[in-house]
């Protein structure tokens, strides 16, 4: 048999596995004429195919390996966590790695997901350290990680000023750093709500939004049941139970807890997040009514089988995006909920593409 048909051979071997795990090069939707294009550019990463790990090829496997397993073995240490008292009196913290390289590294500030600790967003921490070398800064919420809750005030996306004071810490220890951001799922809300608040104002060079659910008001409509049942019992779990004495004082509290899912909790808790109804809840944290005043770059990724953040709630935005200069949305065939493992190692493809997308801007 002579080389060339060998290599048909292996070409056609090499197709029917990238067909049989759903490998594909990923989509682009951006503006061809804007500054954007540059970037992407000189990122090969989204010229090539993003092929998931084998075994991980199906939706719900990958998010169990990703939610599950993978939160359970990484190891990594922190080197402190800085607990600040906000200026109404709330606790957030920062949780700090790469904390003593020199003052002038830069610096990658996450935004967790719904439940996030320091313990659950290790990967992410581990993966951008490696692939950058720069100090990580996880800002973490109002009653995450079991933070005290001197005043009784919660929000699924976080808060734009408690993220505004958080980074003026990180700025007043590091006045040096270039800041960089990453939000990851509902860490997304609060980080493209700040970016469009904030229009040039901001520390940030460049962000990266990992699976968002862009409109708040409509993105838990379209969570598979599962996971959005699973979801709430876990906010009863972390953000109810912890503090149901402080939370007995709210009234609303009694029709949070008859909820059953994302979209019903959601609807109703309102005034947990310190909002008198749920339309001046909506005016003040959903990222979408400020989303074109976004001046910095800014890279999006969804994957189409996220069984969490459907990719159907990008559809009504994907005409505006195309005219904005600074931002381009990603999308692969697979990769789950923030899961996007490759290879046989399950090394994130997602993390890969943030690091180089962030040096490249640099």
């Amino acid at each position: 048999m002579g080389i060339s048909a060998l290599n048909k051979i292996k070409v056609l071997g090499s197709e029917l596995f990238d067909a049989v795990v759903g490998a594909e090069q990923p989509k682009m939707y951006y503006d061809p004429k804007g500054k954007i294009k540059n970037t992407l550019e000189k990122l090969p990463q989204l010229r090539e195919k993003y092929r998931p790990t084998p075994w991980l090829s199906n939706t719900h496997l990958h998010l169990l390996y990703f939610d599950v397993i993978r939160k359970k073995t990484i190891k990594l240490e922190y080197d402190r966590v800085d607990q600040l008292t906000m200026q109404d009196g709330g606790i957030t913290a920062i949780a700090w790695y790469g904390y003593d390289l020199p003052a002038e590294t830069p610096t990658v500030v996450i935004m967790h997901t719904i439940t996030g600790t320091p313990e659950s967003m290790r990967e992410l921490v581990k993966d951008l350290h490696e692939y950058t070398g720069w100090r990580i800064a996880l800002c973490l919420r109002r009653g995450h990680a079991g933070l005290p809750m001197p005043v009784p005030r919660i929000s699924l996306f976080g808060s734009t000023s408690d993220l505004r004071e958080q980074l003026q810490y990180i700025q007043s220890l590091f006045p040096q750093t270039e800041l960089y951001a990453v939000g990851s799922s509902a860490g997304t809300g609060l980080l493209v709500r700040y970016l469009g608040e904030q229009g040039c104002d901001t520390p940030f060079k460049a962000a990266f939004a990992m699976c968002p659910g862009y409109n708040t008001e409509i993105g838990f409509k379209n969570v598979h049941p599962f996971y959005s049942k699973m979801m709430t019992k876990k906010l009863f779990k972390y953000f109810i139970q912890p503090y149901q004495d402080i939370w007995n004082q709210v009234s609303s509290i009694e029709k949070v807890l008859a909820t059953t899912n994302l979209e019903e909790f959601e609807k109703v808790y309102f005034e947990m997040a310190g909002y008198q109804d749920y339309q001046s809840y909506c005016q003040a944290i959903n990222p979408i009514y400020v989303f074109e005043n976004i001046k910095i770059p800014l890279m999006i990724l969804n994957a189409e089988d996220d069984p969490v953040c459907s990719i159907k709630n990008l559809e009504p935005y994907k005409d505006a995006i195309q005219q904005m200069d600074n931002i381009a949305v990603v999308t692969t065939k697979k990769g789950s909920h923030c899961g996007f493992y490759e290879s046989f190692s399950a090394k994130s493809w997602a993390s890969r593409l943030i690091a180089d997308f962030f040096k490249s801007t640099s």
